[in-house]
Parts: structure tokens; sequence; C-alpha cells
């Protein structure tokens, strides 16, 4: 039995044909008004735009985690500045 697995090839990317490349990165998510981050999510990225790329499966797989209720709970927590936009920045 082979168990050795090959990388996968996210291709090009679909908004200026540039090599997509591996990484891990963190993916914000909002349920329910909550902000949840998942950290170390494999996915493809363009070096020359941005854009990013999930496979199928890794997308099942992170359904599953912010279903989670009970990981959610148990998960460390985080805090994040908010800034209010005010009428004075409209006057620009």
């Amino acid at each position: 039995m082979n168990t050795k697995t090959t990388a996968y090839d996210y291709g090009e990317c679909e908004i200026c044909d540039t090599l997509m490349q591996k990484e891990r990165i963190k993916q914000d998510f909002w349920l329910r008004g909550q902000l949840i981050v998942v950290e170390g999510v494999p996915v493809g990225v363009c070096p020359q735009c941005g854009e990013k790329v999930v496979k199928a499966d890794v997308g099942l797989w992170i359904t599953k985690l912010i279903e989670d209720s009970e990981r959610i709970a148990k998960a460390p927590k985080i805090s994040v500045p908010a800034i209010k936009f005010g009428a004075e920045e409209l006057r620009v």
C-alpha cells in the first residue's frame, strides 16, 4: 500500500494567470455575530494579486470546525481593536 501523498497543484490564478503557491494562513469567519479565526488553513495563494483558493475537502473541514461550538468555547480568545468611522473622515 502506497501512503505517500503528493503536493496538491493549485494551478494558475483565475484572476491573473500567475502560478499559485501553497501557504498556510489564518482565515476569519463571522458566525452569529462572533469572529472566529481558523489558523493554519492550507490554501493556494497568488503571489501577484493575492487571490486565495481552498480545496473542497479543506472547505468541508473548516465547516465542521466552525460548527463545533464546544471546540470554539474551549479555544483561546483574542482581542482586536475596534475603531469607529466618524463624520470627520467623510470630509476628505
